[in-house]
């Protein structure tokens, strides 16, 4: 799915998460990818296709949101790695430096961790979203120290630009059982 897009609604309200869900897959060709109630009582919605059908679906459901819209993105070219995040029961083996993105928001939380996986490299290993985190989203990552600083700068920068960032560290040498935490 590298060539293709995803585009992300969150809302404040879950009955108008299935509206917009339903709103969105009926605007354009595009695949549902999550739609889910999240902590704190919000809602949120993932597609995915092409990037004109991404962008116009993600519209239709700004409209029909209305007054419950939180935020919402589209991504062209997501890179693979996010979507191996998302869906990740354990994450990934942990080498190295760990980085850790933390952000007020869902969709502020996954263009950053595109962001920064796109910056350096580094394995993104998860990213959680909004289950049992107060609303808040975060993204684990590793790689050598460089690296994970390069991309925990870009990521972090992308999340305070919105206002949204909660924390953003980088640990140059976890204890093994703070890798065993992410596990």
């Amino acid at each position: 799915m590298n060539d293709r897009a995803i585009g992300l609604i969150e809302l404040t309200s879950i009955a108008a998460g299935f509206l917009v869900a339903d709103t969105m897959l009926k605007s354009s060709n595009v695949k549902l990818l999550l739609s889910r109630s999240i902590c704190s009582g919000k809602y949120m919605v993932m597609i995915g296709g092409d990037v004109a059908a991404v962008g116009a679906a993600v519209h239709a459901g700004c409209t029909a949101a209305k007054g419950c819209l939180i935020d919402q993105f589209v991504i062209p070219k997501v890179h693979p790695d996010v979507f191996a995040a998302l869906c990740r029961t354990q994450p990934g083996e942990p080498t190295g430096a760990l980085g850790i993105l933390e952000s007020f928001n869902v969709a502020n939380l996954i263009e950053a961790a595109d962001t920064a996986v796109k910056a350096a490299n580094v394995t993104l290993l998860e990213i959680r979203l909004a289950m049992a985190l107060g609303g808040k989203a975060f993204a684990t990552l590793t790689g050598d120290v460089s690296s994970v600083q390069a991309a925990i700068d870009a990521g972090r920068e992308v999340i305070a630009q919105a206002g949204l960032l909660v924390n953003a560290v980088v640990i140059p040498r976890p204890h093994p059982d703070v890798y065993r935490e992410l596990i």
